[in-house]
């Protein structure tokens, strides 16, 4: 499958692109209905020659070309819908039958604040040349309305206020916040990538948008929100995220400060905080990639605290030097995995008013985890007389000076 994508060197098209290569060369093996030759990308660049023999070859095509932020409002239309005329025109003149994918924005619903806006009666337009080109041609056509597109490369100061947040912020720079309740819908670039490559293999989400004020199910609609059937006119990306202005910063706030404070924010699974922590790092200045831990160092050797989390512990590495005996104590309910990574040492733990020691030999060769168990006192024995033990530490909870839960006894007496 050759596939042409126009705009390839946006945003979405970057991130489209690179992903199509990762596919064609082998890298990415999920989509094993997807065989990709050529990519074909189309920016401002390339000639129109290139864009005749490309729409000559192409097997799927993806139009994300467009203006966004033009000088003057008239250069809409000549952006988002004198281009795709060409394009298509270009498709018909060598009837190319490939599926045609079209990047369109909520603003062409015209619903509500956008009702004025150039830019989506430009989008509208744009919208229906593709419908009209679908009934002349039998071509499909997968017109796709986004909200707010976010996510790594989106450009700074530009279209995008989540972008610009990231960047200043990351940065140092300061931000503006005019109201901090807005809310925005936010599309993620890898969650509308997962949909492009649906729509490559003939299964995108479908769609309609109900006009504003119309009663479907018994609910009034908006005009902005999709309702998804299998026979709709449109298509769309059903993972999309919606938070405050207030909350976003609030978030990169956090980030932010994660290596002053060693606190990772929950990042659940599909989480919006997890896709925005991921588009934070991505905007990070070469001198904010690596930063200081701060190392307890004493004869002994050193302990250094890695990473707080607000439901599961924090995460700590212990270097012990040869011969050096460690820990000597117990707890009530916190409990913790000791992981010898480098190094060869025992680990001893004897239950509190018991006699018994239990013992666990262990090292970098053989890489195991190892329960310190509540209630028993424990410790950790560097057998080593010319090399340190390198052990990564787990704890059930962060550590809390004001209660450390924490008890001197030596395991054996």
């Amino acid at each position: 499958m050759n596939v042409l994508v126009t705009g390839a060197a946006g945003f979405a098209g970057r991130n489209l692109v690179e992903n199509l290569k990762n596919i064609r060369d082998g890298k990415n093996r999920t989509r094993p209905a997807l065989s990709i030759s050529e990519i074909f990308e189309y920016d401002l660049g390339n000639t129109a020659e290139e864009l005749d023999e490309w729409c000559k070859k192409a097997d799927f095509v993806f139009n994300l070309a467009g203006v966004n932020r033009p000088k003057d409002p008239k250069e809409f239309r000549e952006g988002n819908f004198g281009f795709a005329s060409t394009l298509l025109d270009t498709l018909k003149k060598h009837a190319n039958p490939a599926p045609v994918m079209l990047s369109s924005s909520i603003q062409a619903t015209l619903a509500g604040r956008f009702g004025t806006s150039e830019y989506g009666l430009s989008k509208k337009a744009g919208e229906e040349l593709f419908f009209d080109y679908a009934k002349e041609t039998g071509t499909q056509v997968f017109v796709y309305r986004f909200p707010n597109l976010v996510g790594k490369w989106v450009r700074p100061n530009y279209n995008s206020a989540v972008g610009t947040f990231c960047h200043n912020i990351a940065n140092g720079l300061p931000i503006t916040v005019n109201d901090p309740d807005v809310v925005l819908e936010m599309l993620f670039i890898d969650d509308l990538i997962d949909e492009m490559l649906d729509a490559m293999e003939g299964h995108p989400h479908r769609c309609d948008y109900p006009t504003a004020g119309e009663i479907v199910d018994g609910v009034e609609s908006d005009g902005l929100t999709p309702l998804w059937r299998d026979c709709g006119r449109y298509c769309g990306a059903k993972i999309t995220h919606k938070a405050t202005l207030g909350y976003i910063v609030e978030c990169l706030n956090r980030f932010r400060d994660q290596p002053k404070t060693l606190m990772m924010p929950d990042i659940a699974p599909n989480s919006f905080e997890k896709k925005l922590y991921s588009m934070y790092l991505s905007y990070l200045p070469k001198e904010k990639i690596a930063f200081d831990l701060k190392m307890n160092c004493d004869e002994r050797g050193s302990f250094t605290e890695i990473m707080k989390t607000f439901n599961h512990g924090q995460f700590s590495v212990n270097i012990s030097r040869p011969g050096i005996t460690k820990g000597e104590h117990w707890h009530n309910t916190k409990w913790e995995f000791f992981i010898v990574v480098s190094g060869h040492g025992l680990i001893q733990e004897r239950r509190i008013g018991s006699g018994e020691v239990i013992e666990f030999e262990v090292s970098g060769e053989k890489i195991q985890a190892v329960h310190m168990l509540p209630g028993y006192t424990h410790n950790i024995i560097n057998l080593s007389e010319t090399e340190n033990l390198v052990t990564l530490m787990w704890a059930n909870e962060t550590f809390d000076p004001d209660h450390p839960d924490t008890f001197f006894e030596k395991v054996v007496k």
